[in-house]
């Protein structure tokens, strides 16, 4: 099943569940992650598609020390490796459930091994957008294009965005912030409209937040792109964990961004939803009743008066027409006071 993914005839948000290397080097757990995403309602899944010896040296740090197994970095992206059988299985997988199948290359290497097994998109990590080799790598399949900004400035995004628009690639932007987990204040959801108006293109929001907060606000804002990193479990093991949502908070996640998508595409005429509502005022709004008994003949003062339910009577901007006016015939307390019970 070949997905076709059009950026530019999207009307809803396209949410993207990122597993990178949650899924620790086991391919079975690979595989329950597809599932578990297909159920919360995602569009897409992804993955990071690491080949060692292309990408790395012994040399290359830890981000952070967490794994016991691994003397090295080197040693971890070996262990992450799939095979190529491996991955077409993870794509095919995907395809089946109806999920679009995307995995960051960090590799020419890896992105000819994604091409070959048929991926519709390239997303474009934040370390890479000076990989120019990579990225023109990318370009040449003239496919669709997300581009990460975690650690850019302005001026870098825009070459990348230049590089990409002189080649005709559909792309897109993602505010990103390379922190784990990264914080509220420092977010950049102000770069969602920023972006949009800058390169008038699809902008979206790669987020690392560990909750679903972050995402339902981007929606709000008009993303038409959201990336969130998931976990089966935040006492899972791995260097994402703290900036991942669980398989649970996605469906809640998806629920509410369809939510606010069905809000926001349907705009209210106050004045016919008035009319509509118009049944309801009795029930919610209050009339003027007698606040005790009252005689026939009574001159009428403020005291006499009460606003109560229903609203079905007199409504509570004619108490003061009321004053000074005298009843007809007795009413009794809690009784609505009607036009004809007066002079």
């Amino acid at each position: 099943m070949m997905h076709e993914l059009d950026l530019l005839s999207r009307r809803n948000c396209l949410v993207i569940a990122e597993i990178a290397q949650t899924h620790d080097g086991s391919l079975g757990t690979a595989h329950s992650y597809i599932d578990s995403i297909a159920r919360a309602g995602a569009h897409a899944v992804k993955f990071q598609t690491h080949i060692a010896s292309a990408e790395s040296t012994l040399d290359e740090p830890w981000r952070v020390k967490f794994s016991r197994q691994d003397v090295s970095r080197y040693d971890y992206w070996r262990r992450m490796e799939f095979s190529e059988e491996q991955w077409a299985g993870l794509k095919q997988h995907a395809d089946e459930l109806g999920l679009i199948f995307l995995s960051s290359p960090f590799s020419i290497e890896a992105a000819d091994l994604l091409s070959r097994i048929g991926v519709c998109a390239w997303k474009v990590a934040s370390g890479e957008v000076t990989n120019f080799q990579l990225l023109d790598h990318m370009i040449a399949t003239k496919l669709p294009i997300f581009l990460s900004t975690g650690m850019s400035p302005v001026d870098e995004v825009d070459l990348l965005v230049e590089r990409v628009q002189r080649s005709g690639n559909q792309f897109a932007v993602l505010q990103c912030t390379s922190m784990y987990p990264v914080a509220p204040e420092k977010l950049g959801l102000n770069m969602i409209k920023y972006f949009r108006e800058r390169y008038n293109c699809p902008v979206g929001l790669s987020d690392h937040s560990g909750n679903i907060y972050a995402g339902l606000a981007a929606v709000s804002l008009g993303a038409s792109i959201l990336e969130v990193h998931v976990t089966f479990s935040r006492e899972a093991f791995g260097p994402d964990i703290a900036s991942s949502i669980t398989t649970s908070e996605l469906k809640q996640l998806v629920d509410g961004i369809h939510f606010i998508e069905t809000a926001l595409s349907a705009p209210v005429n106050k004045e016919a939803l008035a009319a509509e509502l118009q049944p309801m005022r009795g029930l919610f709004t209050k009339s003027i009743v007698a606040r005790d008994n009252l005689s026939a003949g009574a001159l009428i003062v403020e005291e006499m008066l009460a606003l109560k339910k229903p609203g079905n009577g007199l409504p509570p901007d004619r108490l003061t027409s009321l004053i000074g006016r005298r009843l007809r015939h007795a009413i009794a307390k809690d009784q609505q006071i009607k036009e004809y019970d007066l002079e």
